[in-house]
């Protein structure tokens, strides 16, 4: 190999440079802390893989305005990282694949024990920033914003169409846009859900041609179209008036109530108040994110059972080797919690403190009321099966 010459050497260490540079102007959050929101990157994509027991998935990044082949972005959920889905709390395991996502990034907190690839040349085209505090579908950043796509016009060519919508944000897929809709659209409305063919017959839509939607307001989800290259979309659902939305947010919320209830609530220990022969007091903050109804099953005077978790809220054998004990307080923050807290602190005491509850670490825990049961043998750290493989997994 002929060696480089003084103008290329040259060059190269100034590449090396504005990437490094690049490296130290990004945030990086403090592992066992939460971040600022402020210093999060917005990227979104299509979600084209899941692995839904370690809490990271890939997005086919949309940057300027076109979907790159090449951008692929690998990303882990922080342990307090927030997942909503059609309005609603979610898990990854709740969202189809290729489904649009809108999220919030930041670089891995400790990049030797990262879950995903750490990228160390963003500048070379792949973002850096792959740990995520937010992901949400479009009608759930709809719903946040208050805002709704306006259909003016619907097309019909055959067992297909094309609906002109627009959508009034800074972001795209926003402005107007030219969406395609066929037999695999879903239409929402009300409790009833409808094919493009019932629109037809009821004389909603017309059989062929165009007709005016007159700006009628609804929420969609978007996924893959063939010329996604191009930003072209097709759309998957429909929610047709406000009532099925809250339907469809409704149905949501009771998956995530019952996910949660069966795998417990996260939350990050703050500190420990050590007493004689192993004794404790344990305070922690639940992890933010999650239906309000569970946060209400925590009650000062209640028994409740603690979890020691890794940051991807797996645990081991919580109902066989978490720890009894007793909530002898609960506070509220009265200002806005931080991303990813709730605000909500216990005080718990329990008769044995364990290796796994230590401050900044992340933990499960179970309220009284609910049920004691171990999770699926996939989702234990350490199962009889390890399947899991770590950040290899992904291409570099």
């Amino acid at each position: 190999m002929k060696s480089l010459k003084n103008w290329q050497l040259g060059l190269l260490l100034i590449v090396i440079a504005l990437n490094c540079a690049a490296d130290e102007e990004l945030y990086r959050p403090e592992v066992g802390e939460f971040p600022d929101i402020e210093k999060a990157t917005s990227w979104r994509g299509e979600l084209v893989f899941v692995d839904h027991v370690n809490r990271r998935g890939t997005l086919r990044l949309h940057i300027d305005d076109f979907y790159k082949e090449d951008r692929l972005h690998h990303f882990a959920m922080l342990p307090y990282g927030m997942i909503y889905y059609r309005g609603a709390p979610a898990e990854l395991r709740d969202i189809p694949i290729g489904t649009n996502l809108y999220g919030k990034f930041y670089l891995p907190p400790d990049p030797e024990t990262s879950a995903v690839p750490v990228i160390q040349k963003p500048k070379l085209g792949k973002p850096a920033e792959n740990y995520a505090i937010l992901l949400e579908d479009g009608p759930s950043l709809c719903l946040r914003e208050g805002k709704s796509w306006q259909l003016s016009e619907v097309e019909i060519k055959g067992s297909e169409g094309t609906i002109i919508a627009n959508l009034d944000r800074e972001e795209s897929p926003g402005g107007e846009r030219k969406l395609t809709v066929d037999g695999s659209t879903r239409f929402w409305r009300g409790r009833e859900l409808l094919g493009m063919d019932d629109l037809i017959a009821e004389g909603t839509w017309p059989e062929s041609g165009k007709k005016s939607l007159e700006n009628q307001a609804v929420q969609m989800s978007l996924t893959w179209h063939p010329r996604y290259l191009y930003q072209q979309f097709h759309v998957a659902d429909i929610w047709l008036d406000e009532a099925a939305m809250k339907v469809a947010s409704e149905r949501q919320r009771q998956v995530h109530i019952r996910h949660i209830r069966n795998r417990w609530m996260p939350a990050r220990v703050d500190s420990v108040d050590f007493d004689k022969f192993g004794k404790a007091t344990i305070f922690a903050t639940l992890y933010g994110g999650m239906d309000e109804s569970l946060y209400a099953d925590f009650k000062t005077g209640t028994g409740a059972q603690m979890a020691a978790a890794e940051a991807t809220l797996r645990t081991w054998w919580p109902d066989h080797d978490g720890m009894q004990g007793k909530i002898t307080g609960v506070t509220k923050t009265e200002s806005t919690p931080e991303a990813g807290s709730s605000g909500i602190q216990i005080q718990f005491e329990v008769p044995l403190i364990l290796e796994g509850f230590r401050p900044g670490l992340t933990v499960r825990i179970r309220a009284g009321i609910w049920p004691r049961i171990k999770p699926p043998i996939e989702e234990q750290v350490k199962s009889f099966e390890d399947r899991w493989p770590g950040p290899e997994i992904f291409s570099k």
